[in-house]
Formats: structure tokens, sequence, C-alpha cells
């Protein structure tokens, strides 16, 4: 089934919102001139002030003298000056408005053009503001519901990985076990071989389904979910360190952990594959009440760093669970060389470490 959207609701919202705007104007005092009166009072003045003058006692002759030419080409100018400042301050906002357009992405929330200018500009920015609030809370709405959906694919394939995947592989490493022990002494090697081989893949088909879904993070926790993604990253040639003191972390949804962990697995399979790294570090501290409260991840690497490179759908993906639980993330060149992956998920609502740490009543 699609979605309905109602359309006479949108109108009356937007209708309800200029409506709050313009009260709120009032009752601060400020009073938005539009930009056609702004030039219309700025044209009027000259022909008005030409008009009296040509009424008045100063006359032009024929020829035109030196100095009647010089007034009236002070007055074209003043005048032409006098438009051009008008249309200066009265496009301004427009120019700005346009620059932030230019540079708007949905996945990463930045700060709204001021909305000042002329009635028709300021009318017009509020407008492209309220319409940029709706478009990122629609697109968190819908990437909410896709990884939502995506989870659940996640762990109904880890599950038939496990159940029958596994399974199979291990009745076939039993039947060569079996196979083994009966074999001729020339074909021995050949069935340890194939032993191995299935071996391996059967670890192999475990490590993907805990990828796919951690069950460590279900069942113990975020830190020691976190610290065993460190321990699966560290093979031959990449060291990850991990900085997680789990009993002084804030207590988190479910949704934001699993964002936690999403990130900090795409951000060490990143370094794994792409940066060159020979070393990383994970670290997950609680933020201080100045700050917000809530808890920052860091995944830093000693690699090559983003360079020029455009993002790629793993950092787009990060980016859109950050999106969901209103937290703010950051690509940005590490300390001495590589890239810092930088989320910071805000403390729950009414679970402020500030209102933790205040006195009891």
């Amino acid at each position: 089934m699609g979605v309905v959207t109602d359309i006479r609701s949108r109108s009356r919202s937007a209708k309800l919102a200029a409506g709050v705007s313009c009260e709120q104007a009032g009752r601060s005092g400020k009073r938005n001139v539009s930009l056609f009166w702004r030039i219309f009072s700025l044209n009027a003045a000259g022909l008005v002030v030409a008009t009296a003058l040509l009424l008045g006692p100063v006359t032009v002759s024929t020829p035109v003298l030196a100095g009647e030419a010089l007034v009236l080409l002070a007055g074209l100018a003043a005048l032409l000056a006098g438009n051009a400042v008008v249309l200066r301050i009265g496009l301004t906002p427009l120019h700005r408005l346009g620059r932030s357009m230019s540079t708007a992405d949905l996945l990463v929330p930045g700060t709204r053009p001021e909305v000042s200018g002329p009635a028709e500009a300021a009318q017009l920015i509020e407008t492209y503001n309220t319409m940029l609030d709706r478009l990122q809370a629609e697109r968190a709405a819908g990437a909410g519901r896709a990884l939502q959906a995506q989870e659940r694919e996640r762990h109904r394939i880890a599950r038939e990985l496990h159940d029958e995947v596994g399974q199979t592989l291990t009745a076939v490493l039993l039947q060569l076990k079996r196979v083994a022990d009966r074999v001729p002494g020339e074909l021995r090697e050949e069935v340890t071989l194939a032993q191995e081989a299935t071996r391996a893949g059967l670890d192999e088909i475990r490590r993907i389904a805990r990828r796919l879904r951690p069950g460590v993070l279900e069942e113990l926790g975020l830190a020691s979910a976190l610290r065993s993604l460190a321990a699966e990253f560290t093979h031959h040639g990449l060291t990850v360190q991990h900085h997680i003191p789990g009993d002084l972390l804030p207590p988190l949804a479910p949704e934001a952990e699993l964002v936690l962990y999403r990130v900090a697995q795409e951000g060490l399979t990143n370094t794994a594959r792409h940066a060159g790294a020979d070393r990383a570090r994970l670290t997950l501290r609680p933020l201080p009440p100045p700050e917000g409260g809530g808890v920052e991840l860091l995944v830093r690497d000693n690699g090559t760093g983003l360079g020029a490179a455009t993002e790629g759908a793993g950092i787009r993906g990060m980016r859109e669970r950050a999106l969901l639980i209103g937290a703010e993330i950051h690509f940005e060149p590490a300390p001495g060389g590589g890239t810092d992956v930088r989320l910071r998920v805000p403390a729950p609502p009414g679970d402020r470490s500030a209102d933790r740490t205040g006195g009891s009543p």
C-alpha cells in the first residue's frame, strides 16, 4: 500500500506557521518593508524632487550650461546610487539563500539561513527553512524504516547461515572425520585437506553470521560488543586498541546502542580495507554535562586519510544511522595523519547526566 499524503493538512500547517511567524515578527517590533515599496519610495522621492525643482526657480537653458548639466548629472548619479543600494540590500538575502540551497545536504544537518531582508525575501527564506526541516524529518523517518528492515533482514540471513549452512557444514565435517578413519594411507592427506577447508568455511560462516547479527550486543551489552569488535578486527597487519569504560557509560536506548555498534563496525571495516593503516583505536567515552551529556564514539586510524575521495555508500550509511537517532557524526583528519570518525550521541530525554549527578531531595 502506498502512503497517502493529505495536501490540505500541509496547506493548513503552512498557513498556521506563516501566521505564527508574522505574529512573532510583530511582537518583536521588526517590520519588514517589501522590496517593491523600497524601490518605489526611492524613485518617487527622486521624481518629486525633480518636479519641485522644475516648478521652482531652477531653470534649464538652451543649450544647457555646464553648471546646469553638472547639477542634473549629480541628481541622476544620486538616484542611480540609491537604486543600487536598495537593490543590493534587498537581494543580499536571496544570494545568501542561493548559496545555502547549493550546499544543502539532508544527511549533513547544518545552520539555516537567517530570516532577514525585505518581506518577500524573509518569507521565502522562512518557507525554505520550514521545507528543509520537513524534508530532513521525512528523510530520517524513511531512513529509520529502511534501517529497521535492513536489520531484520540481517537477522534472518544470520539465522539461516547459522542454522542451515552451519549445521550442514558441521555434518559434512563429521562425515569427513569418519571417512578419514577408514581411508587408505595414500588418501588420508587429501581427506585431511578437505577437513581443513570445511572447517575454515564453517569458521567463516560463523564470523559472517556474528557480523550480521551482533548477538554479543544483545547478551552482554554495548561495551562488551565493542571490545569483541576490536578483537575481531585485530589481525595480521592491523592492531586495534580500545578504551571503553563500560561502568561509566550512561544508559542508552537500544536504537542508539545499535547505531554506535554499526558505526564502529563500518569505521573499522573502512580502516581494514581502504585506509592502509597498521594501527587503529576505538574509544567510547561519556560526554560531560556542559557538552550535552550522552556518549562519544571515536574510531581513529593512522592510514592515508580521506583526501579528496568522494563519500561512498559506507559513509553515507553512517550518516543516515546518525540522523536516525539525532546524533552528530564528523569525518576529520586525525592528528599525525589518518582519519577520525567521531559520533556524538545525545543523552535520552529526561535522562541527562546533570540530573543524575545533582543533589537528591
